[in-house]
């Protein structure tokens, strides 16, 4: 396993990530938000540690919109309001500064126990109105087409939605199902994987004929004819 640790303080970097590998996992680091996660799909991470400055929930937010992976946020603010907000929008653990390197080390080895990816091996393949998606392969075949990789957000967004085929998702649900948090529901960051995922799989994605919207309801597979 290998988690991804963004950091802007050195010092405090350094600590972070020796608490990482005694946690007993590699790290790669960053100290800038969106380059780490621009090259977020050359490299996922199974763990993200989040200790920079700026507005930790947007910060959330924004690991929210490429992954799943648990996310840890160092903050200086120890208002319950803060660590509420963070937890809700997708946070798993909120670490308050100053903080005990040997606590956080426990803390985030019960996290990593908890955080295996979803055994798609276990999962059986689906074949819907013309479409295929394999679990072992994590990959989308649709016709004549070559199969197309999925990231880990689309293929849970797909095999939600095609196991529950014509029924109509609302984003707090797929959010729940997707991302493994309850909130009230991020439409734009639910929107934005609707998109990606279109892109992929529908031949024509301005004019879906697989995951069709219910405008203001959500979003259901619903293969149309061609």
């Amino acid at each position: 396993m290998y988690a991804l640790l963004i950091a802007q303080n050195p010092d405090e970097r350094a600590v972070l990530s020796l608490a990482l590998q005694r946690a007993g996992v590699a790290v790669t680091t960053a100290n800038e938000l969106e380059r780490a996660m621009r090259s977020w799909l050359e490299r996922p991470a199974d763990l993200i540690l989040l200790a920079i400055g700026g507005d930790p929930v947007a910060h959330v937010q924004r690991i929210r919109a490429e992954t799943e992976a648990p996310v840890v946020a160092v903050v200086d603010d120890t208002h319950e309001d803060v660590h509420y907000d963070l937890l809700q929008n997708g946070a798993d653990l909120v670490i308050a500064r100053p903080f005990s390197a040997r606590l956080l080390i426990a803390q985030l080895r019960a996290l990593l126990r908890r955080a295996g990816n979803v055994p798609y091996s276990s999962l059986p393949t689906l074949s819907l109105g013309g479409l295929t998606l394999d679990p072992m392969a994590q990959t989308v075949h649709i016709a004549e087409q070559p199969p197309r990789r999925l990231t880990h957000l689309e293929f849970r967004l797909l095999y939600t939605l095609m196991t529950h085929q014509r029924q109509t998702l609302s984003p707090e649900l797929i959010v729940e199902r997707v991302w493994g948090y309850s909130d009230q529901g991020d439409k734009d960051l639910v929107r934005g994987l609707v998109s990606r995922l279109r892109a992929k799989v529908e031949p024509e994605p301005r004019t879906p004929r697989y995951i069709i919207t219910l405008a203001g309801i959500g979003y259901a597979f619903d293969p149309q004819e061609p």
